[in-house]
């Protein structure tokens, strides 16, 4: 890709419903926090193209800072399939070896009908070579922020399941000529 890529990566809003909850797609943002959104827009570049992965949480969350983004289903939140919809505390009781065969290996095990965290990097640096030069921001996931980080810095990804990304934290890196850079991570407004 020509020219240098300058990135805003957004988690969403905390969703609207149960905590602990591994949310469907169509799981609403809360949009409560008006001081948090106005200090994040401040810290937005003006003009830049804005991207979203297509999950209602994210959209909302972008239209709340006053982007009209662009869906790219590359940044998705990565997909726990059977168990999506399901609360953490409900897998774990039901005594499952599929659910604690998962956390001994969280970076490449695969939940029941889902992707491993490492197909879901792979899919992120598709969607990521999809952007083009000059300044964007990206509403999206934490596991998608992650594997953002992951392919900027070259980690392994179980490293980059290390990093902890916040509801409404900011992190910047750029993709240059010379090779990715990295800003900040989980910064928060205000």
């Amino acid at each position: 890709m020509e020219g240098e890529t300058f990135l805003w990566l957004m988690r969403h809003a905390v969703v609207d419903g149960v905590a602990g909850t591994i949310h469907l797609p169509e799981a609403p943002a809360d949009l409560g926090d008006h001081m948090q959104f106005d200090a994040l827009r401040r810290l937005l570049p003006q003009n830049a193209a804005s991207y979203a992965s297509p999950s209602q949480r994210t959209v909302d969350t972008a239209r709340a800072l006053g982007l009209d983004p662009i869906l790219v289903p590359e940044f998705g939140e990565q997909d726990f399939g059977d168990w999506t919809g399901q609360r953490h505390d409900a897998l774990a009781a039901a005594g499952g070896d599929a659910y604690a065969q998962f956390w001994n290996d969280p970076a490449r095990a695969r939940p029941p009908g889902g992707e491993s965290f490492e197909e879901q990097v792979s899919r992120v640096r598709q969607g990521l070579a999809q952007i083009p030069a000059g300044p964007a921001i990206l509403v999206v996931h934490s596991g998608t922020i992650r594997a953002a980080l992951c392919i900027a810095l070259d980690l392994a990804p179980e490293a980059a399941l290390r990093f902890v990304i916040d509801p409404l934290s900011l992190t910047r890196i750029d993709r240059l000529a010379s090779g990715w850079r990295v800003l900040s991570v989980n910064q928060r407004a205000g």
